[in-house]
């Protein structure tokens, strides 16, 4: 594959990539790691998330 500005799903080779790729990312199998902050309360909400 070659990237060039005319690719039209860059940074993915192909729509059926970039498609797996977020559904990766909704199904929260990918996830971006965050310290939480000291604002932030340990104690899990409702839902099970912390606060």
């Amino acid at each position: 594959m070659t990237w060039t500005a005319e690719n039209r799903w860059k940074p993915f080779c192909s729509e059926r990539c970039k498609l797996i790729d977020l559904g990766q990312w909704a199904t929260e199998k990918y996830r971006v790691p965050v310290a939480p902050g000291p604002e932030e309360s340990e104690t899990p909400d409702e839902d099970g998330r912390p606060q």
